[in-house]
């Protein structure tokens, strides 16, 4: 499979790494949004195929016995996530570069899948509890799920040191002016 150069975002639930991967898309570098597939409930904000593909969790499984993954993880019991090869055919056959807005597992994955073909950014938090402050703001959180993000969150965080880079979100504009400038770099290499 042919591909182009990958840029990796990643971080925890919350960091702002969605909003920070939009704001990069519209600078151009010749980048296509890679849209992951997911078996969690689509929100109401949400569409097909432009945020994800969404599917059960059956249909999510049989994919992933039929080896249609580049990577995959099931991030929160029964809500798992993952880059279909299609996916990748997709935006190379048109001669772009991809950009991936992932968790952090994924990210990791895909970094070993691209070697040096690929940038893989950290996004982090300024600190836990600002992260925790972010999703309840945010409101799509019951109390249940915003402890298992936070849980989560404080797991992915050990990963930080394995990325290309990390940049940490404290002032949004800050993060969006340093993630673009250190893409503008690798795409130049």
């Amino acid at each position: 499979m042919k591909t182009g150069k990958m840029i990796i975002i990643s971080a925890p639930s919350g960091a702002g790494k969605t909003t920070i991967v939009k704001s990069v898309l519209e600078a151009g570098f010749n980048l296509e949004f890679s849209v992951s597939a997911t078996s969690r409930p689509k929100r109401e904000h949400e569409t097909e195929g432009r945020d994800y593909y969404f599917m059960s969790e059956n249909e999510f499984r049989d994919k992933v016995s039929l080896d249609l993954f580049i990577e995959w993880e099931e991030v929160y019991a029964h809500c798992l996530y993952g880059t279909l090869k299609t996916e990748l055919d997709r935006i190379t056959f048109k001669g772009n570069n991809i950009i991936f807005d992932v968790d952090v597992i994924g990210g990791l994955n895909l970094k070993t899948y691209g070697k040096e073909n690929a940038l893989a950014i950290f996004i982090a938090p300024p600190s836990l509890a600002e992260l925790e402050n972010r999703l309840i703001n945010r409101k799509t959180e019951s109390e249940d799920s915003l402890r298992k993000r936070i849980a989560r969150a404080d797991y992915e965080m050990s990963f930080r040191d394995k990325f290309d880079i990390v940049i940490i979100n404290d002032n949004l504009e800050t993060a969006i002016f340093q993630t673009r400038e250190a893409i503008e770099s690798f795409l130049k290499s």
